[in-house]
C-alpha cells in the first residue's frame, strides 16, 4: 500500500502538534516556548566593567561582547543608565595563563589558556534588587603558543572575552 506525500505531511504535523502539548508557558514547569530572559524587564544599561587587573583595555573589549550578546540574544535593548529599567555591572578580578599540556621530549609548552575572572551584578534599577550576582566567575579558552602553528595570546583573550559574553549574558536568564 502506497502512502501520498499529504498523508505523511499530516501525520508529522499532527506528531508536532502533540509534541508541542508537552511544552509549558512556565520554564519551572518543563521546557517552554518563551524567551528564558525575564519579561518584565525591556532595557539594560551596561558600564564598562571595572578593571582590577594589568590586562591593557581588556574591560573595554569584554563590556562590547557582553552588549553584543545581549542584542544577540535576549529581547532586551541597550541603553544608557538614565533610560533602562536593569543594570548590569561588574570587575574583570582575575586573568591568568594556565598551562594545558606540554611536549614529552622537549618540555616545552603546547598549549596554553587564558583563563578570565570576573564578578558581576545585575540589578533592577527601580528598587536596587539584585536578580543575579556571581563571585569568580571564570571561563577559559584554549590556544597554542609560538612555534609553526602559533596562534598567539591574542587569540586565547579573545575567546576568553567571547567565551565570558556568553556565560555572563546566559547567566540573566529567568530561573529555571
Amino acid at each position: 500500500m502506497m502512502r501520498s506525500p499529504a498523508r505523511i505531511v499530516l501525520v508529522a504535523a499532527l506528531a508536532s502538534v502533540c509534541g508541542l502539548w508537552g511544552c509549558a508557558s512556565d520554564a519551572e514547569s518543563g521546557y517552554a516556548l518563551t524567551s528564558p530572559y525575564r519579561t518584565d524587564i525591556q532595557s539594560v544599561s551596561v558600564p564598562i566593567f571595572r578593571n582590577d587587573t594589568f590586562e591593557p583595555y581588556i574591560e573595554e573589549a569584554l563590556t562590547k561582547a557582553i552588549v553584543t550578546e545581549i542584542h544577540r540574544t535576549t529581547p532586551w535593548r541597550v541603553t544608557s543608565s538614565d533610560n533602562s529599567q536593569a543594570v548590569l555591572s561588574g570587575a574583570i578580578t582575575n586573568v591568568s595563563m594556565r598551562k594545558l599540556s606540554t611536549q614529552d621530549t622537549s618540555g616545552l609548552t603546547q598549549e596554553l589558556a587564558l583563563e578570565l575572572t570576573v564578578a558581576f551584578e545585575f540589578k533592577r534599577r527601580a528598587d536596587a534588587t539584585i536578580l543575579v550576582a556571581r563571585r569568580n566567575f571564570r571561563t577559559a579558552d584554549p590556544f597554542v603558543p609560538g612555534g609553526g602553528v602559533a596562534e598567539g595570546r591574542e587569540i586565547g583573550r579573545r575567546g576568553a572575552i567571547d567565551d565570558m559574553a556568553r556565560a555572563i549574558v546566559a547567566e540573566l536568564r529567568s530561573s529555571w
